[in-house]
Protein backbone atom coordinates (compact mmCIF):
# COMPACT_ATOMS: atom_id res chain seq x y z
CA UNK A 1 0.00 0.00 0.00
CA UNK A 2 1.17 3.86 -0.57
CA UNK A 3 2.39 5.87 1.92
CA UNK A 4 1.45 9.51 1.43
CA UNK A 5 3.41 12.01 2.04
CA UNK A 6 3.16 16.15 2.77
CA UNK A 7 5.49 18.56 4.99
CA UNK A 8 5.23 21.77 6.65
CA UNK A 9 7.56 24.47 7.60
CA UNK A 10 7.05 27.20 9.80
CA UNK A 11 9.43 30.39 9.85
CA UNK A 12 9.26 33.35 12.95
CA UNK A 13 7.52 33.19 16.37
CA UNK A 14 4.14 31.71 16.81
CA UNK A 15 1.77 34.71 16.36
CA UNK A 16 3.94 36.95 13.30
CA UNK A 17 5.18 34.13 11.96
CA UNK A 18 4.35 32.30 8.80
CA UNK A 19 4.83 28.83 7.10
CA UNK A 20 4.20 26.94 4.06
CA UNK A 21 2.26 23.24 3.68
CA UNK A 22 2.97 21.08 0.76
CA UNK A 23 1.85 18.20 -0.46
CA UNK A 24 3.78 15.31 -2.37
CA UNK A 25 1.50 15.54 -5.48
CA UNK A 26 1.66 19.13 -5.81
CA UNK A 27 -2.53 19.71 -4.96
CA UNK A 28 -2.08 21.91 -2.08
CA UNK A 29 1.13 24.07 -1.94
CA UNK A 30 -0.19 26.86 0.61
CA UNK A 31 0.91 29.20 2.91
CA UNK A 32 -0.20 29.72 6.32
CA UNK A 33 -0.24 32.12 9.36
CA UNK A 34 -1.54 32.47 12.85
CA UNK A 35 -4.42 34.66 11.82
CA UNK A 36 -5.33 32.20 9.10
CA UNK A 37 -5.60 29.46 11.67
CA UNK A 38 -7.30 31.00 14.75
CA UNK A 39 -8.73 33.95 12.73
CA UNK A 40 -10.00 35.06 9.31
CA UNK A 41 -7.12 35.60 8.02
CA UNK A 42 -6.01 35.01 4.33
CA UNK A 43 -4.09 30.81 3.82
CA UNK A 44 -4.73 27.50 4.52
CA UNK A 45 -4.85 25.91 7.64
CA UNK A 46 -4.65 22.07 9.13
CA UNK A 47 -7.83 22.55 10.44
CA UNK A 48 -9.24 23.26 6.56
CA UNK A 49 -7.06 20.18 5.46
CA UNK A 50 -8.51 17.39 7.89
CA UNK A 51 -12.16 18.83 6.89
CA UNK A 52 -10.91 18.14 3.35
CA UNK A 53 -9.15 14.41 4.48
CA UNK A 54 -12.45 13.47 6.23
CA UNK A 55 -14.89 14.27 4.03
CA UNK A 56 -13.44 13.03 0.73
CA UNK A 57 -12.99 10.21 2.80
CA UNK A 58 -16.50 10.07 4.12
CA UNK A 59 -17.88 10.63 0.32
CA UNK A 60 -15.69 7.51 -0.76
CA UNK A 61 -16.32 4.92 1.73
CA UNK A 62 -20.19 6.37 2.02
CA UNK A 63 -20.58 5.18 -1.43
CA UNK A 64 -18.28 1.32 -1.11
CA UNK A 65 -21.14 0.86 1.89
CA UNK A 66 -23.85 2.22 -0.11
CA UNK A 67 -22.82 -0.03 -3.32
CA UNK A 68 -21.52 -3.11 -1.03
CA UNK A 69 -25.66 -2.67 0.15
CA UNK A 70 -26.78 -3.56 -3.76
CA UNK A 71 -27.81 0.06 -4.47
CA UNK A 72 -25.61 2.58 -7.40
CA UNK A 73 -24.69 6.39 -5.19
CA UNK A 74 -25.44 8.34 -8.26
CA UNK A 75 -24.13 11.20 -6.12
CA UNK A 76 -22.43 11.75 -2.38
CA UNK A 77 -21.62 15.11 -1.06
CA UNK A 78 -19.97 15.54 2.03
CA UNK A 79 -19.04 18.95 4.05
CA UNK A 80 -17.15 18.98 7.17
CA UNK A 81 -16.85 21.82 10.06
CA UNK A 82 -13.81 21.50 12.21
CA UNK A 83 -14.06 23.13 15.40
CA UNK A 84 -10.75 24.37 16.96
CA UNK A 85 -10.62 26.24 20.08
CA UNK A 86 -8.77 27.28 22.71
CA UNK A 87 -8.51 25.09 25.99
CA UNK A 88 -6.65 25.90 28.67
CA UNK A 89 -2.84 27.13 27.62
CA UNK A 90 -3.77 25.90 24.37
CA UNK A 91 -6.00 25.18 21.35
CA UNK A 92 -7.76 21.64 20.80
CA UNK A 93 -9.61 20.69 17.93
CA UNK A 94 -13.09 19.79 20.00
CA UNK A 95 -15.39 18.23 17.19
CA UNK A 96 -16.25 17.93 14.02
CA UNK A 97 -19.36 18.40 12.21
CA UNK A 98 -20.46 16.25 9.11
CA UNK A 99 -22.81 16.86 6.66
CA UNK A 100 -23.65 14.61 3.86
CA UNK A 101 -26.28 14.88 0.85
CA UNK A 102 -26.58 11.14 -1.08
CA UNK A 103 -28.65 10.84 -4.05
CA UNK A 104 -28.99 6.84 -4.01
CA UNK A 105 -32.30 5.71 -5.96
CA UNK A 106 -34.10 2.91 -4.43
CA UNK A 107 -32.52 2.97 -1.30
CA UNK A 108 -35.16 3.62 2.21
CA UNK A 109 -34.05 6.06 5.07
CA UNK A 110 -33.31 3.90 7.22
CA UNK A 111 -31.17 1.53 5.78
CA UNK A 112 -29.04 5.20 3.96
CA UNK A 113 -29.12 5.98 7.85
CA UNK A 114 -27.69 2.40 9.45
CA UNK A 115 -24.78 3.01 6.17
CA UNK A 116 -23.78 6.66 7.55
CA UNK A 117 -23.57 5.69 10.72
CA UNK A 118 -21.80 2.72 10.04
CA UNK A 119 -19.36 4.61 7.55
CA UNK A 120 -18.78 7.48 10.58
CA UNK A 121 -17.28 4.89 12.42
CA UNK A 122 -15.69 3.04 9.84
CA UNK A 123 -13.95 5.31 7.28
CA UNK A 124 -9.89 5.65 7.67
CA UNK A 125 -10.04 9.12 8.79
CA UNK A 126 -12.77 8.72 11.14
CA UNK A 127 -10.78 6.08 12.39
CA UNK A 128 -7.70 7.76 12.59
CA UNK A 129 -9.69 11.02 14.39
CA UNK A 130 -11.10 8.97 16.89
CA UNK A 131 -9.98 11.24 19.87
CA UNK A 132 -12.26 14.00 18.24
CA UNK A 133 -16.16 13.79 18.64
CA UNK A 134 -17.59 13.49 15.29
CA UNK A 135 -21.21 14.94 14.81
CA UNK A 136 -23.37 13.57 12.04
CA UNK A 137 -24.85 17.27 11.69
CA UNK A 138 -27.45 16.66 9.05
CA UNK A 139 -28.08 14.01 6.47
CA UNK A 140 -30.04 14.24 3.61
CA UNK A 141 -31.24 11.90 1.51
CA UNK A 142 -32.02 12.81 -2.22
CA UNK A 143 -35.31 11.25 -4.58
Amino acid sequence: MPVRKANAEWKGTLTDGNGTLKSETGALDGKYSFTSRFAEGKGTNPEELIAAAHAGCFSMALSGAVTKAGFNPKSIFTEDKVYIEKVGEGFKITKIEVSTEADIPGIDSGTFNNLVEETKKNCPVSQALRATEIIMANVNLKS
